[in-house]
């Protein structure tokens, strides 16, 4: 006759306990999953069955070495995952959905749309909420936190307001701002969002957010919102900056694109043979040198004054070359 059971954490608890237990081992003998759970054997074979009706494939073997395992099923069942670990699942997707990777982007989308199908209805909206509200430029290996990644997510979903604590010119400015989208981009996230201090448009990257909360206040989105991913790169590489600058580059603009990361400039199709790129910089000496370094003919658009700059350049370069002044 067997002992009473010492668990009283409730049936649902603890078959959840269960699958945990099935999931981190190939094989567990009935005594040792009993041990475990702190019920009898009977209990343990119950709780089996109870997982066999839900969906979950658990085999059970006789013998040496024989015990329950946990096997994939014909038909795939919610899958048991906290909000962090959903959380990081969709983050690592989305990265590789962002990583420009060949073959990788549209199987990272097939699995955030087989990721969607078989969460919990809970999860399920609280990484929905994530993956549309995130657009993504260049390389998208992204580490913040995400706590403040969902809630902004979120945010964006619900359309309501978000404060926190940003730093500006050495020190921290709590801003309160209308979320648009999340845009990630190298080693970070980026929120644009209309920022109702300034009346305007902002970048703001997230793992420089502090107390990021999400208010009660419904906003209308705006008509006049701007294509996101687009004005991110743009704010990171060029806006951003005090100095900016517009170069016509003598090559196709998916041969510049190659060249220069999205993060250093932004490079936009004139026709099959030139692109224009724009780019920005505390000095634009160093912008000049980049470019030609691209190693195709271009021309300055703009300031006017890189023109000067690049003449004065060429001019000392050729005499380092031992060019005669004026050659």
């Amino acid at each position: 006759m067997g002992t009473p059971d010492q668990d009283d954490r409730g049936t649902t608890e603890r078959v959840l306990a269960l699958l945990g237990l099935l999931q981190q081992r190939q094989v567990w003998t009935g005594p040792e999953l009993a041990g475990r759970l702190a019920v009898t054997t009977r209990t343990v074979r119950r709780d089996v069955d109870r997982l066999r009706a839900l969906g979950y494939s658990v085999e059970a073997s006789q013998g040496v070495g024989g015990g329950y395992r946990l096997r994939p099923g014909k038909e795939v069942p919610p899958l048991l995952l906290d909000d962090a670990e959903a959380i990081a699942i969709a983050a690592s997707l989305l990265a590789g959905a962002g990583s420009g990777v060949s073959g990788v982007e549209e199987a990272a989308l097939g699995a955030l749309t087989k990721l969607d199908r078989v969460l919990p209805a809970r999860l399920r909206e609280q990484v929905r909420a994530l993956t549309s509200a995130v657009e993504s430029f260049g390389d998208a290996q992204m580490v913040v936190d995400s706590h403040a990644l969902m809630t902004l997510a979120r945010a964006c979903r619900d359309e309501v307001e978000v404060a926190f604590d940003y730093p500006s010119r050495a020190e921290l400015r709590h801003r309160r701002v209308e979320p648009y989208r999340l845009v990630a981009s190298g080693h970070r996230w980026y929120l644009l969002a209309f920022d109702t201090g300034a009346g305007d448009w902002r970048t703001f990257r997230v793992d420089r957010m502090g107390e990021v909360t999400a208010r009660t206040w419904r906003f209308t989105p705006r008509q006049d919102a701007p294509e996101a991913a687009a004005y991110v790169q743009e704010g990171v590489a060029s806006r951003g900056y005090p100095r900016q600058a517009r170069f016509l580059v003598q090559a196709p603009a998916a041969t510049v694109r190659e060249q220069v990361p999205a993060r250093a400039a932004v490079v936009l199709d004139r026709d099959q043979a030139s692109c224009e790129v724009r780019a920005g910089a505390e000095d634009l000496d160093f912008v000049l040198l980049h470019v030609a370094l691209l190693g195709h003919d271009f021309e300055v658009l703009d300031p006017p004054d890189l023109a000067g700059r690049a003449r004065e350049l060429a001019e000392r370069l050729a005499g380092a070359a031992g060019a005669a002044p004026g050659e």
